[in-house]
């Protein structure tokens, strides 16, 4: 089992730049990929990026390209989004998720192990 913790959300102006935060702990070995979902309201939980933890191969959702990085630090366990160049349509609620499979940028809600308790993203026009 797998443990996360996210920090970094707020509420921030179109443009502005955030920087999320995911900490893992527990089974840490059963870790293949680290990646994080939005889910705005009324709407379906959606994949935005994901990093594969051994090679450091990432994937992104295209609305998000050229304005947010994933990266990780396996010293600390731990998986950073930073997103620049924010819009209103990026306000949801973000989580941070695992699986010990294969990823792409097809990655599905459906195929995580782990989810966090997910960190809450505003911004205003």
């Amino acid at each position: 089992q797998v443990q996360l913790v996210e920090s970094g959300g707020g509420l921030v102006q179109a443009g502005d730049s955030l920087r999320l935060s995911c900490a893992a702990s527990g089974s840490i070995i059963s870790i293949n990929a680290m990646g994080w979902f939005r889910q705005a309201p009324g709407k379906e939980r959606e994949f935005v990026a994901v990093i594969t933890w051994s090679v450091g191969i990432t994937y992104y959702t295209d609305s998000v390209k050229g304005r947010f990085t994933i990266s990780r630090d396996t010293a600390k366990n731990t998986v950073y989004l930073q997103m620049n160049s924010l819009k209103p349509e990026d306000t949801a609620v973000y989580y941070c998720a695992t699986t010990p499979g294969r990823v792409g940028a097809n990655w599905a809600p459906s195929r995580v192990a782990s989810w966090g308790q997910g960190t809450q993203v505003t911004v205003s026009s």
